[in-house]
């Protein structure tokens, strides 16, 4: 019987519920695993008693980085870790938008801001700034031209935490086709699904969001489809490493799906919403612990 850790974090007021955790846990027991949630940080989790650790919903990581990426070597080394602790610790700066950029990957146009480097934030359309280690729309925020002082404001904070800024212009198509989330689970396309906007105009960084506004069912074009396995195909990473990924798309300008970002850690599988993925999924896991 194999033991499988189904790695997440601790319950608190910035961390949302995980929905799917119960169920895959259920699941995977109905399935002949010994399978448990088990808290990333946990000094008493012995890792090397499990076969197979896999990262399902560790979202305080993106304000403890350091602390959670030598977690993961840790883990790593004691077991066999999904997705693996290189991939993690590449997925958790989003500068690898530059590195998917570079691979001709259509990504959302950034430019990163680090400490101490000048602002040069646009004048002549609306763009949003958030950190480059973030997750859920914490930190982030929308801004027209006319705000700079609070832009400037927000880009002061987040240099104080020791965060590089990402700055990139807000495309308006998300306002409407909203944005889609296309996910992957051994390989092979799992589901999607569409939210609408997450970021109002006006709403302060600091100030608590909706992550998945308006959350539905999706079925992806052939061009979202394209895009997505443009990016996974970009992944530093050998065949086989990855277990699962959600590709998140937006409209450019020109119509056409951009990845907005690329989630390797612990994307929301939304299995609440398509509950005729879990068979798949633990069959995943399942092969993956043996």
């Amino acid at each position: 019987m194999p033991r499988i850790a189904l790695v997440t974090c601790r319950s608190g007021e910035q961390v949302a519920e995980d929905r799917d955790l119960p169920v895959l846990v259920r699941a995977l027991g109905e399935a002949g695993a010994e399978a448990s949630a088990v808290v990333w940080d946990d000094p008493e989790v012995e890792w090397a008693g499990f076969d197979l650790a896999v990262i399902r919903s560790t979202w305080d990581y993106s304000w403890r980085v350091a602390e959670f990426t030598a977690w993961a070597d840790r883990c790593g080394e004691a077991t066999r870790l999904l997705n693996p602790a290189g991939v993690v610790r590449w997925n958790t700066d989003k500068r690898y938008l530059g590195d998917l950029a570079a691979a001709g990957v259509p990504v959302v146009p950034t430019r990163y801001v680090a400490p101490g480097e000048p602002a040069d934030l646009p004048e002549d359309r609306e763009y949003v700034i958030k950190p480059a280690s973030g997750a859920g729309a914490r930190y982030a925020a929308r801004y027209a031209p006319g705000e700079r002082d609070g832009a400037l404001r927000h880009l002061a904070r987040l240099h104080a935490e020791g965060f590089t800024a990402m700055v990139q212009p807000y495309l308006r198509a998300v306002d409407t086709a909203g944005e889609r989330a296309v996910q992957y689970f051994g390989g092979r396309l799992l589901h999607a699904s569409r939210k609408g906007a997450v970021l109002a105009p006006g709403t302060a960084y600091d100030e608590r969001k909706v992550a998945h506004p308006g959350l539905e069912p999706w079925t992806p074009t052939r061009a979202e489809r394209a895009v997505a396995e443009q990016a996974l195909a970009a992944v530093p990473a050998r065949a086989g490493e990855l277990l699962y990924a959600r590709v998140d798309l937006v409209d450019g300008e020109d119509g056409r799906p951009r990845v907005m970002e690329l989630e390797l850690i612990e994307p929301n599988l939304f299995l609440f919403l398509h509950p005729r993925s879990v068979p798949e999924v633990v069959a995943e896991v399942l092969a993956a612990s043996r």
